[in-house]
């Protein structure tokens, strides 16, 4: 595994090269994950296959929650299900405004990005429950990098 810092227009990122297969690199930038294809594989001879063992993540626990007496019983949606609202543009998270189980109407806004000394309202493309949140405070992150779920 191989770690690199770049600096672009001001912006400091970490990769990390994962694994490299053929033409088919898993990199992670600032913690994001990645799949880059490369436009020729890179000489095994030079550079030998970084091969690292699959980890499994842990299950996540199911806490029960006190249902409303009015309210349906409804199923919940299995973590990180559900449609994923991506970063627009590239910069750093300053806010994050919802968590895992909050329920969002289309418009809310659920993160707030700075990019280029701005203030970006990150609004809900969808409505519906929150069912995974991939962003911090302070990451900086790519265009089209997944922030959060919402099924």
């Amino acid at each position: 595994m191989s770690k690199y810092q770049y600096k672009v227009q001001g912006v400091d990122y970490e990769v990390e090269i994962e694994e490299v297969e053929g033409n088919i690199a898993k990199v992670n930038v600032n913690g994001i994950p990645f799949e880059v294809e490369l436009q020729q594989p890179i000489n095994a001879a030079k550079h030998p296959t970084i091969v690292k063992p699959k980890v499994e993540a842990p299950k996540p626990v199911a806490t029960a929650a006190p249902a409303a007496a009015a309210a349906p019983v409804q199923a919940a949606a299995p973590a990180g299900a559900g449609n994923a609202q991506k970063a627009p543009l590239p910069g750093t998270i300053t806010s994050v405004n919802v968590k895992v189980g909050d329920t969002v109407a289309v418009g809310d806004t659920v993160v707030v990005l700075e990019a280029m000394k701005m203030q970006n309202n990150i609004e809900a493309e969808y409505a519906g429950t929150v069912t995974s949140v991939a962003v911090n405070q302070g990451d900086a992150v790519m265009e089209g990098a997944v922030l959060l779920t919402i099924g």
